[in-house]
């Protein structure tokens, strides 16, 4: 219990300290969110559809696909058995609502692909 509890503090001052700090990962910069609450809002509550929709889905394996939402672009990272489960993937984040396109960094197991990930772009 107090083990936990501690845990929790150093969690809470790790992001109260971090939040200060302004690293660029990528294309998004971290401690740095232009992104009105608003905007912040919709784009968890479309994180967590898509996680959502993955696990109710028996192709999908949820702990290997990461999902990151930033102005209504999706993004995927992780690893995939096969190009099915990979398609599926894609199919159900290009599904949900409010998403402009789908950027996919998913490798298939024991297969290389481009750095820059495949770009699908919703169909109007």
């Amino acid at each position: 219990m107090m083990r936990t509890m501690y845990l929790g503090l150093l969690l809470l001052v790790s992001v109260g300290v971090l939040s200060g700090c302004s690293t660029r990962v990528g294309s998004y910069h971290i401690g740095s969110d232009t992104r009105t609450f608003q905007e912040r809002r919709d784009d968890a509550s479309i994180t967590y559809s898509i996680n959502r929709a993955y696990l109710k889905d028996d192709l999908i394996h949820t702990f290997h696909i990461d999902v990151d939402t930033y102005y209504g672009v999706v993004t995927l990272n992780g690893i995939v058995d096969d190009q099915e489960e990979a398609t599926r993937a894609i199919d159900i984040a290009l599904d949900a609502e409010f998403v402009t396109k789908v950027i996919s960094n998913l490798v298939i197991r024991n297969q290389a692909m481009s750095r820059r990930g495949v770009v699908y772009k919703k169909q109007p």
